[in-house]
């Protein structure tokens, strides 16, 4: 744009001021054709805007946003219209307590009020990203800071209402899930209406009153403890349990035997081992008596 200012410059010159009593008279042409010269490399320039990655281009003509954007890469356009990039990448806005761990340095964390009037702090961490399209009426209706504008006060909006349904405890820990669900939500729900996007929202830290962690390491401590009990009384349970299992079997294949060890089947075995007693080469004297399962006497052998 400043090329063909410059040009319609010397255009005047050329034409105004090369008059006859003029000295630049002899030079007319000369000025004439650098004046369309520039001109022509003005417009050109003017007329031709580059996109970087990951933006996209918002077109402002006298004053006016037109709704079409300018994706990244080369576009023409008219020379007149003045070009804002944006960026669509994600982008991330922290409030934390840490001095310089922010988007604003200090103590920037968010304070709030359970619903048992506990203050709690949290530190969070909001990652979202422009829709392309709702680029022009973005740019119109809240400008290039919408940080400021929309991203830091709607996520400390959306905190401070959300913990009020919880109590401090619940935050910490059984219900920290549904909270974060909560404020995802209504964070979620007003980006959209704004043109934008919630990619993730991070609960990077939720710090309690000193009494109420106290509680509640006690509270943990004794479910562990309960927790570490029942586990003995199973293992208890579960060895009793094993050792009437193996005593039923023993007992059981005790049954099994003394039922199957009848006297014929005893007679039957004591008669085959005295029929091998008689066959050994080893010399010996058997006695046997006259009583109905007397077991025999052995003199005699290797062990006499």
């Amino acid at each position: 744009m400043t090329l063909i200012i410059v040009a319609l410059i010397i255009l005047a010159i050329g034409i105004w001021g090369t008059k006859e009593e003029s000295p630049l008279r002899k030079y007319k042409s000369l000025v004439l054709i650098a004046g369309a010269v520039v001109f022509i490399i003005g417009l050109g320039t003017a007329s031709i805007r580059q996109i970087s990655p990951g933006h996209v281009g918002v077109q402002v003509l006298f004053g006016k946003v037109q709704s079409h954007v300018l994706y990244e890469g080369l576009s023409l356009v008219n020379p007149l219209i003045d070009v804002t990039e944006m960026s669509t990448q994600t982008q991330n806005y922290t409030m934390s307590g840490s001095f310089d761990e922010g988007a604003k340095q200090g103590d920037d964390a968010i304070r709030v009020l359970s619903n048992d009037g506990l203050e709690v702090v949290i530190d969070l961490t909001i990652l979202y990203r422009v829709v392309a399209t709702s680029a022009p009426k973005i740019y119109r209706s809240i400008g290039v800071d919408y940080q400021d504008k929309v991203i830091r006060p709607t996520a400390r909006t959306g905190i401070r209402e959300s913990a009020s349904y919880f109590d401090a405890t619940d935050l910490f820990a059984e219900k920290r899930e549904a909270f974060e669900q909560k404020i995802r939500n209504q964070i979620e729900k007003a980006f959209k209406e704004r043109g934008l996007v919630l990619e993730q929202m991070l609960v990077r830290n939720i710090s309690l009153p000193a009494s109420v962690k106290e509680s509640i390491e006690r509270k943990i401590t004794a479910v562990q403890d309960a927790q570490r009990m029942k586990f003995v009384l199973e293992k208890e349970q579960q060895e009793a349990e094993r050792k009437r299992v193996e005593a039923r079997g023993v007992a059981d294949a005790q049954k099994i035997v003394n039922e199957g060890l009848s006297d014929r089947v005893l007679q039957f075995e004591t008669i085959k081992i005295q029929k091998e007693l008689v066959t050994s080469p080893n010399a010996k004297i058997i006695i046997l008596g006259n009583s109905k399962g007397t077991t025999p006497f052995i003199i005699g052998g290797e062990g006499k």
